[in-house]
């Protein structure tokens, strides 16, 4: 068969098909070069470009030489600035903070650095440092090769949370501001401001600790905390057996012991607003739960945070502070201190010491619900931050202890009132 009649024996869709796939993909790159383009392109730009066109119009159809004139002249202008857009800004960009994690109020600075590491000059070109919700701008003047520019800038940590600092923008753009063509370089880097905490020392938080775990009100057959002796049951373990109660007493006898469970933290923070009368009282319920749970960890305890729709990490100091970090309030459909306290129990049914972190608003009966809803056998303790409060109170709600605290400083002594 010849190469004619093998081109006429293909089908017209395939070809059709094949020209179609080809005018596709030469459309979406013609469109992504236009979208670059019209992406440098300031609102100013299109306003003087359109007035061009209009005074061309109406220069052509009045006879009006001044409209033309006009548009001629801005045209030129135009053009002119558009010129501004060439040129290299191939930099070596070198983003650097001296820490990425700050306590708030504490100073953070870090050093953008910008390199040529290519074989010809870079023009004078402006870059921009995005931090948070705000922004910083640097003039970086002409870099020949092999040269080095560097700017230090400090960032604002009056407020706890987590910034973005990054990614850097190298902008290159006209004095007018028609044109502006940005580049970004490097990635973003995350800096931690840390609620403040306070260190505190005594005992673990008035609670037993050791190596076995805390002792449960729930008796077994098989444990490590002795409790009584019973007499042998058929099913019985006997490695249990007592052998000196038994050959007093003629009957066999058995150990029983108290069932032990791991030392499991938990630390419930609830972070709806409507639970804080002030945003000032939902930053030092924060500062508690990071306290406690800090003290918790140096005490070698399993740590738990929880809060309103998931859990923090908490492994360690570090991530527990960062995870607090980054706690904003909750929404009002994810309820508050009480469906808090429901979600734990669920979740953690197994916790030994649960630790709920609310304010002013939540009502005597609202945290009495709360703690009722806490897993069987958890010892309780509520913490209140009130910043009207002067001095810290303790009270009792039910099985738990409910300590109401004014300042961070004040931890350490309401946790001394539940010791005593």
């Amino acid at each position: 068969m010849t190469a004619e009649a093998l081109q006429a024996s293909t089908p017209p869709t395939e070809r059709d098909a094949g020209w179609r796939d080809i005018a596709a993909v030469l459309g979406a790159r013609a469109l992504t070069r236009l979208r670059k383009i019209t992406a440098a392109i300031r609102p100013l730009a299109w306003v003087l470009m359109s007035l061009a066109i209009v005074f061309w119009v109406l220069g052509q159809i009045a006879g009006w030489a001044e409209f033309t004139v006009a548009a001629v002249v801005i045209a030129i202008a135009v053009t002119l600035c558009a010129l501004f857009l060439i040129g290299r800004t191939a930099y070596d960009v070198s983003l650097d903070l001296a820490r990425t994690r700050v306590v708030v109020g504490e100073r953070a600075v870090g050093a953008l650095t910008l390199a040529n590491r290519g074989s010809r000059a870079i023009l004078p070109s402006r870059v921009v440092l995005p931090v948070g919700a705000g922004r910083g701008e640097f003039g970086i003047q002409r870099l020949a090769p092999g040269e080095e520019a560097e700017e230090l800038f400090a960032i604002p940590t009056q407020k706890r949370g987590v910034v973005k600092v990054g990614p850097v923008s190298v902008v290159r753009g006209d004095p007018l501001g028609l044109f502006e063509r940005a580049h970004r370089r490097d990635d973003p880097v995350d800096l931690f401001v840390h609620p403040r905490t306070v260190l505190f020392d005594g005992q673990s938080l008035g609670y037993l600790r050791d190596l076995e775990g805390l002792p449960a009100t729930d008796l077994s057959r098989d444990d490590v905390s002795f409790h009584a002796l019973l007499e042998y049951q058929p099913g019985d373990d006997l490695r249990h057996v007592h052998w000196r109660s038994t050959a007093r007493t003629g009957t066999m006898m058995v150990r029983q012991y108290e069932e032990t469970r791991r030392s499991h933290f938990v630390i419930g923070l609830s972070r709806s607003l409507s639970d804080y009368a002030t945003p000032e009282d939902f930053e030092l319920g924060i500062s508690a739960a990071g306290s406690i749970g800090l003290r918790a960890l140096r005490d070698s305890q399993r740590v738990d945070v929880r809060v309103q729709g998931r859990e923090l990490p908490a492994g360690t100091g570090k991530q527990l502070l960062d995870s607090l970090s980054a706690v904003e309030g909750s929404k009002p459909r994810e309820g508050g201190i009480a469906d808090l306290a429901g979600i734990v129990s669920v979740t953690m049914p197994l916790a030994s010491v649960v630790v709920l972190v609310c304010g002013s608003r939540v009502r005597s009966d609202d945290l009495r619900l709360a703690c009722s809803r806490l897993p069987f056998g958890a010892k309780a303790l509520a913490v209140v931050a009130d910043t009207s409060v002067s001095a810290p109170t303790l009270r009792r709600i039910g099985d738990a202890d409910v300590v109401t605290v004014g300042a961070l400083e004040q931890i350490p002594l309401a946790l001394q009132k539940v010791l005593a």
